[in-house]
């Protein structure tokens, strides 16, 4: 055999295999057609806009649960990790500052095709003022709240209509709203830069005797809880608009609540609604449309004796009602889907309470007792349950409603 031929026919089978392989990796071989190589999936940026951060203090986010960013002051933050089209993002607050309590608004959603811009952290300053609606002399009680979060009076009494059975306060406290039994009514009112109130146009039409009206977080829609006591009407909650000047506007019909619904309240999110009713021993829970409209969430709770109010604290984790005929205050914590659970059993108040509120830095809770013509206070504890702060202070005749303001 010649070892030259042996030689050129073992390197022409090697050159063949080589040739073959190339054309295989290039798509040759089958049918002579190239490889497209596949595009990216688009990725997109989760911003929030942080306000109301103090000088000096820190808040912590975390976006589904991880990707923490530090916040120090305020303004636009940016997580470092993207998310593709259709995926999920949850913002939520995992440290909050020393003296401040943060809540996010428009923290949930999936990502469509551009950068998510639009989630919100508030982190609003304790309380200076809080008002309490006193049905006995159809007036508003003005105070102060001190470092400690203890009260002091600021100025006279102003006059609402007949019969006041709830007051509440804007987000950006500039305007407050009055719920009056008797009359039917909302009055409405403008906040001075010292705290005090003034009138702002003629009071609205509610449902029959209203006993308490809220706003939602971003200023846009009040709610009444009409209990339809004597006859005057169905148990229902009113819902409305508010306009630039802090007037309401009626936002279609009244939504049905439980017997003799005595108070509402909405959560830091603007998702959900709570509505406790005197007549049921429950408290009814919402979500809330895009268009500030209520819809049921769920079964209504059990409370306590005759259920008067029902609040949420800033973070949007625990809930709390006054129950007039068990002089005690329910503690709830709110799940994911905006339903309640019990938090621990009731804790004491004064003789009869009308209505609990909590302060913006979630660290202070009130309670107007309405038999006892007196305001008790609270702190609240990291687990959301309530110990009492000191001894109770007094109020006007027949104390109904109480709430704070930044």
């Amino acid at each position: 055999m010649n070892p030259f031929s042996t030689s050129v026919k073992l390197f022409l089978a090697v050159l063949s295999i080589f040739v073959l392989s190339l054309l295989q990796g290039c798509g040759g071989g089958g049918g002579g057609g190239t490889s497209t190589p596949s595009t990216p999936a688009a990725n997109y940026t989760i911003s929030a806009t942080v306000t109301g951060l103090n000088t000096g203090q820190s808040v912590t986010l975390l976006n589904n649960g991880g990707n923490s960013t530090t916040v120090t002051t305020n303004g636009n933050t940016t997580f470092s990790t993207p998310l593709a089209t259709g995926a999920a993002y949850a913002v939520t607050v995992s440290i909050q500052p020393a003296t401040q309590a943060c809540s996010v608004v428009n923290g949930t959603n999936t990502v469509g095709t551009a950068n998510v811009s639009n989630v919100q952290v508030n982190c609003p300053s304790p309380a200076k003022y809080a008002y309490v609606a006193n049905i006995g002399d159809n007036s508003v009680s003005q105070y102060t709240i001190g470092p400690n979060g203890q009260l002091a009076v600021n100025g006279a009494a102003v006059a609402t209509g007949n019969g006041p059975e709830s007051v509440t306060v804007d987000p950006d406290g500039l305007y407050a709203y009055v719920a009056n039994i008797v009359d039917h009514t909302v009055s409405q009112y403008t906040i001075g830069p010292n705290g005090q109130f003034a009138a702002n146009g003629a009071a609205v039409a509610a449902g029959g005797a209203p006993f308490s009206v809220t706003v939602d977080p971003t200023g846009r829609y009040a709610y009444v809880a009409n209990s339809g006591l004597a006859n005057s009407g169905a148990s229902t909650v009113s819902q409305y608009t508010i306009g630039a000047n802090g007037q309401l506007t009626a936002n279609g019909a009244a939504v049905a609540a439980g017997a003799t619904p005595e108070s509402v309240t909405v959560d830091p999110t603007g998702r959900y609604a709570y509505v406790a009713n005197y007549g049921a021993n429950t408290v009814s829970q919402y979500t809330i449309g895009a268009n500030g409209q209520l819809t049921a969430n769920g079964a209504a709770v059990a409370a306590g004796a005759s259920p008067y109010s029902v609040t949420v604290d800033p973070s949007g984790k625990y809930a709390y009602v006054a129950n007039y005929g068990a002089s005690t205050v329910s503690q709830y914590t709110i799940g994911a889907n905006g339903q309640l659970a019990a938090n621990g059993a009731a804790v004491a108040a004064g003789a009869s309470p009308y209505s609990v509120t909590v302060d913006p830095s979630g660290k202070y809770a009130y309670v107007a007792n309405y038999v006892a013509n007196t305001v008790s206070q609270y702190t609240i504890g990291a687990n959301g349950q309530l110990a009492a702060n000191g001894a109770a202070v007094a109020a006007g005749l027949g104390p109904a409603s109480i709430v704070t303001a930044p």
